[in-house]
């Protein structure tokens, strides 16, 4: 992502709100979608990225559709955001080598 990329994304009209408490409980606003879950990783899609939440006994205690929010509890290790059309073309490119 370029400086300019970075400056539209940051100008947008989009407010996301990550609260994390004690490093056990966190809560995101703005989330469109849970791709995956397990008790060691978390996946959000929401709207300025994809989430992953990384960490020990991790669950979903609220999924809200109408107020676009998720809170995550458990043992919150690390959290870290990716773009969606990177991950895309990684997948893309993974799977097309596995083909050749």
């Amino acid at each position: 992502m370029t400086i300019d990329e970075r400056k539209v994304a940051t100008n947008t009209s989009v407010i996301q709100n990550l609260i994390l408490e004690n490093r056990g409980k966190l809560s995101v606003s703005g989330v469109l979608d849970v791709l995956s879950f397990d008790d060691q990783v978390v996946i959000i899609e929401t709207e300025l990225g994809l989430l992953t939440i990384k960490g020990d006994n991790l669950r979903i205690n609220k999924l809200s559709i109408d107020t676009s929010e998720v809170i995550v509890e458990g043992d919150i290790s690390s959290m870290n955001y990716s773009d969606n059309k990177n991950v895309e073309k990684s997948k893309g490119s993974l799977i097309s080598k596995i083909f050749k």
